[in-house]
């Protein structure tokens, strides 16, 4: 690994295949075994977290693995219901802090100041996702009264697919209500003409974005290691 700065290698990771494999084998009996360190499972999120980046065992996409292993790891303990804790905006937008952090572990062995990190993380991105739901709630319930009122072709059904993702299409719609084409291409243009989806041709396919949903989830640019 470098510094992105001077160029210089900072920490070369293990790179002979049979070290690896035993690294990782001990991660995994480290990760179910809770005998090996009796501590919060928060804090032992953060340790798993910092073994796998050190270990690196992929030549690409360690950083998302990472990352998503902290989160099945809450979802293993119970600190979760479902996958939606997005730690990747928090590390990306705290991206020097997160290797020095981690450096510092490797060359001092100090772990409070890389297990807080970790931990306000959690905090943070705990917060926003709480908030992103709510608006998320809102924002169906809004479109729900909305299109209710206004169009007599409304369903629940309707709702719950424009919802499902940031998008539909005209043959989503005709599955999920058993409709003709014709039919779901002229409830999805209303639609669009009243404001709530807008209307994107890609290559042959017309995408149907929802408005709100869209921009609730649009984030600032955080491309993934």
């Amino acid at each position: 690994m470098k510094n992105d700065l001077t160029g210089e290698i900072i920490y070369t990771p293990p790179q002979n295949y049979h070290d690896i494999l035993n690294l990782m084998g001990n991660l995994e009996l480290f990760i179910n075994d809770d005998d090996m360190l009796k501590v919060d499972n928060l804090i032992k999120m953060a340790v798993i977290h910092y073994q796998f980046e050190s270990i690196h065992p992929f030549y690409d996409g360690n950083g998302r693995t990472g990352r998503i292993i902290n989160v099945l790891y809450l979802l293993q303990k119970g600190l979760l219901d479902i996958p939606v804790l997005y730690l990747s905006r928090y590390i990306v937008q705290n991206k020097n802090e997160y290797y020095r952090l981690l450096q510092e572990v490797r060359n001092t062995g100090k772990w409070e100041s890389w297990i807080l990190y970790m931990l306000e993380g959690v905090e943070k991105t705990s917060i926003q996702t709480i908030e992103m739901v709510k608006s998320i709630s809102n924002a169906f319930m809004d479109y729900k009264h909305r299109i209710r009122a206004k169009h007599k072709f409304y369903s629940q059904d309707l709702i719950n697919n424009l919802f499902y993702h940031p998008y539909t299409k005209i043959d989503f719609i005709e599955k999920a209500l058993k409709v003709t084409r014709l039919t779901a291409t002229k409830y999805l243009d209303i639609l669009s003409k009243d404001g709530f989806l807008q209307k994107e041709k890609i290559g042959r396919s017309n995408y149907y974005i929802n408005r709100a949903l869209f921009k609730i989830l649009s984030l600032p640019d955080d491309r993934s290691r």
